[in-house]
C-alpha cells in the first residue's frame, strides 16, 4: 500500500516527520517496507497483513496514525445535502449470502475529460494511471476510503435494472482488459435486465465501460463476501485493485459514505445532478460481541493494566467496548471483522501500549505430572517402524477429485464411494474429501517420477471420511503407503519383489509393536493385482490389504516406464493402535534345545498357505513352538492345479529335552492331520 504522506496528513494534524510516522507505524504492526520522494512529498510503502484489509486506504493509515498520536481523526463530510431527485433505477440481489449489501447512485449531465492535475499526481504516487475524471474518482476513493466502486455507462444499461447473481452455465463476458472470458458457473455477475455487465468485485465489463460519449452514469458500491470474489479471481486468473480488497473483506457500512464522497467529486468536477441512493441491505451487519476477563488480559501479555486504560486504548482504536464487571465486552465494527477472540483484543492491547513497554520474562515450562498419552506414543511408534523401514513420511490435503476412485476402479456398490463434497471447493481436483489414502500417494509417485525420482517409498497417516447419512462423517485414521523401484540390474544377482519387501516391512511393524496372530490372506481389492496382493488380519479383524498395483490401472497413469512394479498398503490405524498390547509379558530364555522338522506337502493351489500354518498352528499340541514357511514351487512333477507347500516346524519343550522317537512320533501325527485336512500328499 503506497501512502503518499501530504494525503495522510489531511486525515490528521500529525507534526511528526514522514520518518518518525514509518517508524512508529512499523512498531504497531503496519512495517514500512521503504519510502520515497516525489515532487516535495513522501511515499511511505505499507506492507499491510492480510488480516488487516482496513488499513489498505489513506483513511485506514490515518486511523492507526491517530491512535498512535492520540490525535483526532477528520474525516471529510459526505453529506449530500438538498432535495434529490428519485432515480428510475432499481436493484435486485437474488444472491444474498454472496452480496449482503448493493448501493448505488445515478448521476445525470456528466462532461468526460481529464482529471485535475492534483488527482492524477496522487494516483501516479500511488501506482494507478490516470484515464479520465470519472474512473479516476472511483480510483481515488478507492485509495482514500479503501471501498472499491465501480461507474457503468448508465446510457448503456438495459432496461434500467441491475441484478446481482450467479453466472451459471455457458456465460462469457468482454471484461474492460478486451479479453473475452468464459464464466465458472458460481463467479457472482452484475447484471442489467438481459446480459452480464460485470464480475462482481473483480472487473467490470467493455460494453458499459465510461468513455468519452458518456453523459449519465450508475455509480457502485457493494459488499461482496470476501470467499467468493477470491474464487472467482483465482478461477479466471485475474485480480485488480478491487478484488485485491474485496478478497480481504471491505467495511459493510462505511461504502455507503464512499459511494457519496464519489458522488459528490463526481458533481464537484464533471458537473451533473445526483441522484437519490438506491440501497439494497438484505443482510444487516451484526457484530458478534467479545467477552474479555481483565485479568486474563494481563495474564496474556505479562502487564499490569488497569480497566480504564485497556477501555482508553480500544476507544482510541475506534473498537467500541463497554465495561462490565471483571469482565469488558467488545463490540467490533464492521472495518475490524478480523476480531474474533480474546488473543485479538490482546494483540490490540499490547500493539498500542507498546511492545518495548511490556515486561520481558523467562518462559517458565513446568513440568507435567499427567500420564503420557499412550495413544500419541503408539502413533509415534508406527511413523517410527515405517521410517526403519525406509519409507518418509507425506502429507496430503485430505480432498480427492471426483475421477480418483475412477481412477482406481473402485466399483458403484463399495463404501469408499460414500463421498462428502465441499460446499465451496477451490478447484475440481479437490472438491471430495478422501474415502481412501491411495489416489494421493499414486499423486505423490508421479510427482517424484516425473523428476527423476527413481527409488521410491512413502507413507501418510491421516484421516480419510464416509457419509454414512448421519450428520457426521465416519471418520478412519488410515495408515498408507506406496513402494516403487526401478528394476535395474543388480550386482549380487539378488532381487526380492516389491510385493515382499512391503510385505516384510510390514511384518517387522507388526513384531516392534508387539502385534501377533496376524496372517495375509488372498485379496478381491479392484486395483490391486489378482496374484501378487493380500488382505491382512489379525486375530481375526481385517485391518487393511498389501498389494501391487493392477497392470491396467498402471497402464492409466501414463508413467512412461517398462512395466513398473508399484506396491501399495492401506491399514486401519485406529484398529491397529488398539490391538498393541497394553503391557509385554516377558518370557525366560529357554533352556532346552528346539528339534526341527520340515514338511513338504502337495495340495490344491487354492489352498493357502496361511491356511495350512493356521492348521499347524491349532493343532492339539503345546511344543509346537515355531511355524514357518520356506518354499512354494509349481509345475515341473507338481501336477496342474496343484502347488508343492514347504515348512519348517520348531519342536520344544519347557521341561526336558526331546528326543527323536517321540518327535518322529508328533511330527507323523501332525503331517497325518494335515494331510487329512488338505487332501494333499506328501511330496516326493
Amino acid at each position: 500500500m503506497r501512502v503518499p504522506f501530504e494525503w495522510l496528513k489531511e486525515f490528521v494534524d500529525v507534526t511528526a516527520t514522514a520518518k518518525d510516522v514509518a517508524d512508529r507505524l512499523t512498531m504497531v504492526g503496519l512495517e514500512v517496507e521503504a519510502t520515497e520522494t516525489m515532487e516535495d512529498d513522501t511515499v511511505l510503502e505499507i506492507n499491510v497483513t492480510p488480516n488487516r484489509p482496513d488499513c489498505l486506504s489513506i483513511i485506514g493509515i490515518a486511523r492507526e496514525v491517530s491512535a498512535i498520536f492520540r490525535l483526532p481523526l477528520k474525516i471529510p463530510s459526505e453529506e449530500i445535502k438538498g432535495v434529490l431527485p428519485l432515480s428510475d433505477f432499481s436493484v435486485e440481489i437474488l444472491n444474498p449470502e454472496l452480496c449482503n449489501r448493493y448501493a448505488g447512485r445515478v448521476i445525470i449531465g456528466v462532461t468526460i475529460a481529464d482529471s485535475p492535475e492534483w488527482i492524477k499526481k496522487r494516483l501516479v504516487k500511488c501506482g494507478i494511471r490516470a484515464i479520465n475524471n470519472i474512473v479516476d474518482i472511483t480510483n481515488y476513493v478507492l485509495l482514500e476510503y479503501g471501498h472499491p466502486l465501480h461507474a457503468f455507462d448508465a446510457g448503456t444499461l438495459k432496461g434500467k435494472k441491475i441484478r446481482v447473481a450467479v453466472a451459471g452455465p455457458q456465460n462469457r463476458i468482454v471484461t474492460l482488459d478486451g479479453v473475452e472470458r468464459d464464466l465458472p458457473e458460481d463467479a457472482l455477475l452484475i447484471w442489467d435486465i438481459e446480459r452480464p455487465i460485470a464480475i462482481a468485485g473483480v472487473m467490470g465489463g467493455l460494453e458499459t465501460e465510461v468513455s468519452h460519449k458518456t453523459k449519465n452514469i450508475f455509480l457502485e458500491s457493494a459488499y461482496f463476501e470476501p470467499f467468493s470474489i477470491r474464487r472467482t479471481s483465482k478461477s479466471l486468473n485475474l485480480s485488480s485493485e478491487s478484488s485485491y480488497r474485496f478478497e480481504r473483506g471491505t467495511d459493510i457500512e462505511f461504502l455507503e459514505n464512499a459511494l457519496n464522497r464519489a458522488a459528490l467529486m463526481i458533481k464537484e468536477i464533471t458537473g451533473g445532478t445526483i441522484h437519490e441512493i438506491i440501497d439494497a441491505y438484505p443482510v444487516k451487519y451484526v457484530p458478534d460481541h467479545v467477552k474479555v476477563r481483565y485479568e486474563r488480559l494481563n495474564t496474556l501479555l505479562g502487564t499490569d493494566l488497569s480497566r480504564e486504560e485497556i477501555l482508553k486504548i480500544l476507544g482510541r482504536l475506534e473498537i467500541p467496548a463497554e465495561d462490565n464487571g471483571e469482565v469488558f465486552v467488545v463490540y467490533p465494527p464492521a472495518f475490524r471483522r478480523d476480531i474474533k477472540r480474546d488473543y485479538d483484543i490482546a494483540e490490540e492491547i499490547a500493539r498500542s501500549y507498546g511492545y518495548e513497554r511490556i515486561p520481558v520474562r523467562i518462559p517458565r515450562s513446568p513440568l507435567s505430572t499427567s500420564r503420557p498419552n499412550k495413544k500419541i506414543g503408539n502413533m509415534l511408534r508406527v511413523r517410527e517402524g515405517m521410517k526403519k523401514a525406509g519409507f518418509t513420511e507425506v502429507i496430503n490435503y485430505s480432498f480427492m477429485s471426483p475421477l480418483s476412485l475412477d481412477m482406481i476402479a473402485i466399483p458403484e456398490e463399495d463404501r469408499r464411494r460414500n463421498t462428502i463434497a465441499l460446499r465451496n471447493p477451490l478447484r475440481q481436483e479437490e472438491s471430495l474429501l478422501r474415502t481412501t489414502l491411495i489416489p494421493s500417494l499414486i499423486e505423490n509417485l508421479k510427482y517424484n517420477l516425473d523428476r527423476g525420482i527413481k527409488d521410491i517409498k512413502f507413507f501418510e497417516i491421516a484421516t480419510v471420511f464416509q457419509d454414512i447419512g448421519k450428520p457426521l462423517p465416519l471418520e478412519e485414521l488410515r495408515l498408507g503407503g506406496i513402494l516403487y523401484r526401478e528394476k535395474v540390474p543388480s550386482l549380487w544377482g539378488e532381487d526380492a519383489q516389491g510385493f515382499y519387501i512391503a510385505k516384510g516391512a510390514l511384518e517387522s511393524l507388526f513384531e516392534e509393536l508387539k502385534i501377533k496372530g496376524y496372517s495375509f490372506i488372498t485379496s478381491l481389492e479392484p486395483f490391486l493385482h489378482k496374484g501378487q496382493s493380500s488382505y491382512i488380519y489379525v486375530s481375526g479383524s481385517y485391518l487393511g490389504y498389501l498389494g501391487v498395483l493392477a497392470p491396467d490401472i498402471v497402464e492409466r497413469l501414463d508413467l512412461k516406464k517398462k512395466r513398473p512394479e508399484i506396491v501399495l498398503i492401506e491399514l486401519n490405524l485406529d484398529l491397529l493402535l488398539m490391538l498393541i498390547p497394553e503391557s509385554i509379558t516377558y518370557t525366560p530364555i529357554p533352556i532346552y534345545p528346539y528339534v526341527e522338522r520340515d514338511i513338504a506337502i502337495v495340495v490344491n493351489e487354492d489352498i493357502t498357505a496361511s491356511e495350512i500354518k493356521e492348521m499347524i498352528r491349532a493343532f492339539p499340541l503345546e511344543l509346537i513352538e515355531e511355524v514357518s514357511i520356506f518354499d512354494c514351487y509349481k509345475g515341473g512333477n507338481i501336477p496342474e492345479g496343484n502347488k508343492s507347500l514347504a515348512f519348517r516346524i520348531i519342536y520344544r519343550s519347557k521341561e526336558r529335552t526331546l528326543k527323536d522317537e517321540e518327535v518322529e512320533e508328533l511330527h507323523a501325527s501332525l503331517v497325518k492331520h494335515i494331510l487329512k485336512k488338505t487332501g494333499g500328499e506328501l511330496r516326493k
